[in-house]
């Protein structure tokens, strides 16, 4: 296997590391809380994950592996906006207070 090729699968597995990572978050807060939830960190981890195995799919050429990467990262991009605009509009909330 040549450097370039090593190279590329280095950055594969950690993207597959990342990815893997949103699974343990959850499940750590899931434990704590003592039923099902979603730290805003698993959608953080869910879009560098699918990111560098974006990257990695597209170096690949692989048309399956492109389009679930690419779908995936516009549903954790959408959850985190979601998440910021409710922060916002709680912050900005007169009532909240």
């Amino acid at each position: 296997m040549v450097l370039t090729e090593k190279a590329w699968v280095a950055i594969g597995l950690a993207g597959q590391f990342f990815f893997t990572m949103r699974f343990v978050v959850q499940w750590i807060a899931t434990e704590r809380k003592r039923k099902s939830v979603i730290p805003e960190s698993f959608w953080y981890f869910s879009i560098f994950g699918s990111l560098i195995l974006l990257v990695y799919s597209l170096y690949r050429k692989d048309p399956v592996f492109i389009l679930g990467q690419a779908f995936g990262t516009t549903v954790y991009l959408r959850n985190l906006f979601f998440i910021h605009k409710e922060k916002k509009d709680v912050a900005t909330d007169p009532a909240a207070d």
